[in-house]
């Protein structure tokens, strides 16, 4: 028996399992649900099914009911641009929709047909009619295709597998046992792999409540009084976030929220997390815990936890896996990794997987991460620069709402600032960048930057679905302004120096 279905089975049968402000499930209720969509999806000659839907009890019945009857799930987020959606549901071979949005579906897939609705969830299904090409293979045990949106524009599906996902469940539920935390609010679109396993198969498992409210639309435009009154409402002992979230958090109790008593473990992840930050958190009584993973290694890898825990560090490994650094400063992960990328040769489950981020390890086993090594550029004077490592020292700082960090082959680095509030004027980012450069050596410090004309969005294709920056976008549309802070730079040397 796997560890859902053992979770489903075993924990009290009264006590609730899901929560999403309309529809309460018990333990037993959930199993009925989760046991009736089962068959009907029995019933259907699918084998492929995507699930395209906002947080509700609905999406967490038809997500169990896909892995435990060991389909091929690909959830799928809402926030996807339509282009996005129609890429994975083709590269996927998907044979079934299910979405609590068919008006947009049939806007997207005008030749699918209904096929009523997955009972007991409530979401409407839509059926292939037929296939112009043979779809990709799955590689063997593939249960769960999590398309992630990485650094380019067209998503790429991680194939997983059932026991891939158990291993790094139960690494959660041990990590954070000692916490004893029995409500979590999910935050973060369940479509999201770090949600969907930390923030609902882990506390299924630990036979904690899980509360999920719509939220794509507090993900997609953060409002920092909706997730308050969220958090006020929920009363939760857990939350997971990313970084402009926590952000939105501290910024409130400086200025007067007051920190739940009930809140006991924040999981931030999905994006460097600036020291700074950190450290407001703890000094506000935020009881913030940074961890790292990505989607090949079936979520999370490492977490900081109330037993172990290292400011500047994203925590030890969970037991699941084993890392190491190779001779190029690459982080190696071994343990509960892809089945391989939909469409690619499959791969072991088990095998040494290059993450393609620099770290190092400390002599106690704790990991920090210092920046992509693809990013990593190198200036016209010779020397290597994690452009994140700079962009975290800045975006510390007051006035900071979003940073771009370019340096390749030029002497000197330059930034694009997106500001934090409408008072953040050209004086106040001057001082946050001096500051920042006093921590830096001086071939990483920034030298010039500017205003960029808008914030950098998912729907604009300039971040990624957890904030991470797609830097060859953003210096796509924005290279002109990234110019102009040289050829101002050497205008400015050459009147200098007449």
């Amino acid at each position: 028996m796997g560890l859902l279905q053992a979770a489903l089975s075993c924990n009290a049968e009264s006590e609730i399992a899901v929560d999403d402000g309309r529809t309460q499930l018990s333990y037993g209720q959930l199993c009925e649900a989760v046991n009736e969509a089962r068959r009907s999806l029995a019933a259907m000659p699918v084998r492929r099914v995507a699930l395209l839907a906002s947080n509700s009890a609905g999406w967490v019945i038809a997500d169990l009911a896909l892995h435990l009857e060991r389909l091929a799930s690909v959830p799928l987020p809402v926030s996807f641009t339509d282009a996005q959606l129609r890429h994975a549901i083709e590269d996927a071979g998907i044979e079934a929709l299910l979405t609590d949005d068919p008006q947009r579906t049939a806007r997207l897939l005008p030749r699918w047909v209904g096929g009523g609705t997955l009972r007991p969830s409530g979401l409407a299904v839509r059926l292939r009619t037929g296939r112009d090409s043979e779809c990709h293979p799955l590689p063997a045990g593939t249960v769960k295709v999590t398309y992630t949106s990485g650094s380019t524009g067209t998503p790429r599906g991680v194939c997983l597998g059932a026991s891939q996902l158990d291993a790094v469940t139960r690494s959660l539920v041990d990590a954070t046992r000692v916490l004893h935390l029995r409500r979590h609010l999910c935050v973060l679109p369940l479509s999201t792999l770090l949600e969907n396993v930390a923030g609902l198969y882990a506390p299924l498992a630990a036979g904690a409540t899980c509360i999920v409210p719509a939220v794509d639309e507090l993900t997609r435009q953060p409002d920092v009084r909706r997730l308050l009154d969220r958090i006020a409402t929920a009363r939760p002992d857990s939350l997971i976030l990313v970084p402009e979230l926590l952000q939105m958090l501290v910024t409130a109790a400086e200025s007067g929220w007051t920190v739940p008593p009930s809140l006991h473990f924040i999981a931030v992840g999905g994006a460097c997390v600036a020291p700074g930050l950190l450290a407001r958190a703890a000094a506000v009584g935020l009881p913030v815990y940074e961890g790292y993973g990505l989607s090949e290694c079936a979520s999370v890898v490492c977490l900081n936890t109330s037993d172990a825990r290292r400011a500047g560090t994203v925590g030890r490994p969970l037991p699941h896996v084993q890392v190491r650094v190779d001779e190029r400063g690459e982080l190696q992960v071994r343990g509960a990794t892809m089945l391989g990328y939909l469409g690619e040769a499959p791969l072991s489950a088990y095998a040494e997987f290059a993450t393609g981020d620099l770290a190092t390890l400390d002599a106690d086993g704790y990991v920090r991460i210092h920046g992509r090594l693809r990013n990593m550029y190198i200036t016209s004077l010779g020397r290597n620069v994690s452009p994140e490592w700079v962009e975290r020292e800045i975006a510390a700082e007051p006035g900071i709402g979003q940073v771009l960090v370019h340096g390749e082959a030029r002497p000197y680095a330059v930034a694009l600032i997106v500001p934090s509030g409408a008072s953040a004027d050209a004086s106040l980012i001057d001082r946050s960048i001096a500051t920042a450069n006093m921590r830096l050596p001086e071939y990483a410090r920034v030298c010039r930057w500017t205003w960029a004309p808008a914030k950098f969005t998912a729907e604009e294709g300039l971040v990624t679905g957890n904030g991470r920056l797609r830097r060859d976008a953003i210096v796509g549309r924005y290279g002109w302004l990234i110019d102009s802070m040289y050829r101002d730079g050497e205008s400015a040397r050459r009147e200098a120096s007449a």
